[in-house]
């Protein structure tokens, strides 16, 4: 007699310090808790972790750094719209931070996890599944700007290289450069995005 072989189906759920297990495949949002996102885009590494410094430059900070970008080009963008921004990268909690040139390796297998995730993580917090073009545009605008000054800042790219990639660089307060452009330790990271989450939210006034 030979002995039955079992095949053991792939897991494609996360389990998270929360208790919580987030489906990748097919994301609950009842599945998603903020303090999860916050926990896990402050130990995940923007430039796969080439940057300078003591500190990883987490997700977390990017992030951000990004909403700060968002709201210095639109500084009537209401809190629902900022509250899409802080959000556009949480899906990496899940599935980290892949770069951009492993992105157009991959392809759409990877785009499309990813839109699950963000639409499932928006449906859990009140927002839209999907952003309005024009909110996209300011979300890739600020991040592009963002990147420009993490890749001169702190990547290493000097300026020409940077403007080719991410294209010309916005203008930026010394406070903001001061404040967001220094990388954080992770649970620094963690305590302002979470606090930031919760002043969009409402919860901080």
């Amino acid at each position: 007699m030979t002995k039955a072989t079992h095949t053991l189906s792939p897991r494609a759920w996360q389990r998270m310090l929360s208790g919580r297990r987030l489906d990748l495949l097919d994301p609950s949002p009842l599945d998603i808790e903020i303090e999860d996102i916050a926990h896990g885009l402050a130990r995940v590494a923007r430039w796969n972790g080439q940057t300078a410094g003591p500190h990883i430059f987490s997700v977390a900070q990017h992030c951000l750094l990004v909403e700060a970008m968002a709201r210095a080009r639109v500084p009537r963008l209401d809190r629902s719209r900022r509250l899409a921004v802080l959000l556009h990268d949480a899906p990496e909690y899940v599935i980290g931070d892949m770069i951009s040139p492993f992105k157009a390796v991959i392809g759409d297998a990877y785009k499309l996890v990813e839109r699950r995730l963000l639409s499932a993580i928006h449906r859990r917090f009140g927002l839209p599944a999907t952003s309005a073009p024009e909110l996209e545009a300011l979300i890739k605008a600020a991040d592009r700007a963002a990147a420009y000054l993490e890749a001169t800042r702190l990547a290493g790219f000097d300026a020409k290289e940077a403007q080719r990639f991410f294209g010309r660089p916005s203008k930026v307060s010394a406070a903001l450069e001061r404040d967001y452009l220094r990388p954080w330790p992770a649970d620094t990271a963690q305590a302002r995005y979470l606090e930031r989450f919760n002043k969009l939210l409402g919860k901080g006034d």
